[in-house]
């Protein structure tokens, strides 16, 4: 966050001079997005796969002034989608100074601000908040009160002489303190149902109502939701006033296409060791699998997060060959894939009958989608003669404690092996753990194709005739 420009009001007084009139959010983020639209602008940092299908629909909602529900199952950028829309918001705007809503200083709503107003009048003192402070998050947990979001009776402002009738007794939740900003609530459902019912105002009328009191702020929030397709039928559901108060309901969804998988895992991962795009396209294949295998439970789905974790699982696994071997510097091989189901299994959930049977099925679509991505890099490409050369005497073994120039020297002197290496975007003046990888790509699909074969054991793997 940058420091507060210090050309910005400080005033009331001088706020209305400078003609910072009160704009509605909802006005805020239709002007904003709209110039962002004009402008060629990218409005949602960060958010891939989504271009065609959820942004514009979202940016239509948006520009409607309407709140947002996402639907949708885990892992589908639902919350890093809603925390961008804080970069609709203005930088800076104008609050009154220690007023406990962030009002602003020419429309002030509680009691305390109106009366310091009229007190005051030009002299109002004014400061500025950012827009990363206009932005506020709710995890919906089942013990969620009511007060946490709306407000209830502050005990330590009675005690202090105040009567219960006294509008300013009151503490105010979450969503009054978001007053001329966002609130996002995530897995909307969880929230009980009797604490959903006190959102129907906040959300219509743009009210609150806290244990009887006769006091009407006129709250000016937008509010936006996540909530998953299965918890809205099962574990909770959205009570039906509120899904009619959301002007738009939006289905996210996981990446359509392998390029966008990958693009996602590159953004997200914290990679610890080189990993190369063939082996990104293997992992973003085999999350693809399981989401259409017959033997996942699609209802929980499987989460952007799985890829993610898989290709932090491989980078670890070739940075600790590298710290085994001397080899400089640590690059990922298909033989680190060997880590990924038994690290994982536990991140997917089974159809029942499948127990006892998870790693069988996740290797099998492991090879599956080493298969296909070979297949694909590879298309065209006669590798006999690396088929050959292992046949005729020359096997290869590799490993956590085997360095990619070990596989090297393990063959003769091949052209094709220059050519296995271009398709797999490493020149051949690169180090040895690089051309090793894609080496060993084209081996492992040699194995699969059942023109060679594998003999593995906990800490070695030889392709031999």
């Amino acid at each position: 966050m940058n420091a507060v420009p210090d050309a910005l009001p400080r005033t009331a007084g001088a706020l209305r001079a400078a003609g910072y009139e009160p704009r509605p959010i909802a006005r805020e983020i239709h002007d904003n997005l709209l110039t962002a639209l004009k402008n060629g602008e990218d409005a949602w940092p960060g958010i891939v796969g989504f271009s065609r299908t959820v942004l514009p629909q979202l940016e239509r909602a948006l520009l409607a002034g309407h709140d947002v529900v996402l639907l949708g199952e885990r892992g589908q950028g639902k919350t890093r989608l809603l925390r961008t829309l804080a970069g609709l918001l203005d930088e800076w705007t104008p609050v009154i100074e220690g007023s406990e809503l962030g009002e602003h200083p020419l429309q002030p709503i509680t009691p305390a601000s109106i009366r310091r107003a009229g007190e005051l009048g030009d002299d109002l003192p004014v400061a500025w908040r950012h827009r990363s402070e206009r932005y506020t998050e709710k995890l919906a947990t089942p013990d969620t009160s009511v007060g946490d979001l709306i407000g209830d009776v502050d005990p330590v402002k009675v005690a202090e002489g105040r009567s219960l009738g006294d509008p300013e007794t009151i503490h105010f939740g979450l969503v009054p303190r978001a007053h001329r900003g966002i609130v996002a609530i995530n897995e909307l459902p969880d929230l009980a149902e009797r604490i959903q019912v006190a959102l129907l105002n906040v959300m219509e009328e743009r009210d609150i109502q806290v244990r009887g009191y006769t006091l009407r702020l006129p709250l000016d929030v937008l509010l936006v939701a996540t909530a998953n397709p299965e918890d809205y039928t099962n574990r909770g559901r959205i009570i039906t006033p509120l899904k009619d108060r959301f002007g738009a309901e939006i289905r996210t969804h996981y990446p359509l296409d392998v390029e966008s998988e990958v693009a996602v895992v590159r953004q997200e991962a914290n990679l610890v060791a080189e990993v190369g795009e063939p082996l990104l396209e293997v992992l973003a294949r085999f999350v693809r699998n399981l989401r259409e295998s017959t033997v996942v439970d699609q209802r929980s789905g499987v989460s952007a997060r799985f890829a993610v974790a898989a290709a932090e699982t491989v980078a670890a696994a070739a940075l600790r060959r590298s710290a085994l071997t001397g080899e400089e510097p640590a690059v990922a091989r298909p033989v680190d894939l060997d880590a990924v189901p038994s690290v994982l299994r536990g991140k997917i959930e089974f159809e029942p009958g499948e127990e006892g049977r998870e790693i069988e099925h996740l290797v099998h679509l492991l090879r599956l989608a080493v298969a296909e991505t070979a297949r694909d890099r590879f298309a065209g490409l006669d590798l006999r003669p690396l088929a050959d050369a292992v046949a005729n005497g020359h096997l290869v073994a590799t490993g956590e404690r085997v360095p990619g120039k070990d596989v090297l020297e393990a063959l003769p002197e091949l052209p094709v092996l220059h050519e296995v290496a271009q398709r797999a975007g490493v020149a051949a003046d690169e180090p040895a753990g690089r051309i090793a990888a894609a080496v060993e790509l084209a081996l492992e699909s040699l194995f699969l194709s059942r023109r060679l074969a594998k003999d593995s054991d906990d800490a070695t793997t030889v392709y031999g005739r």
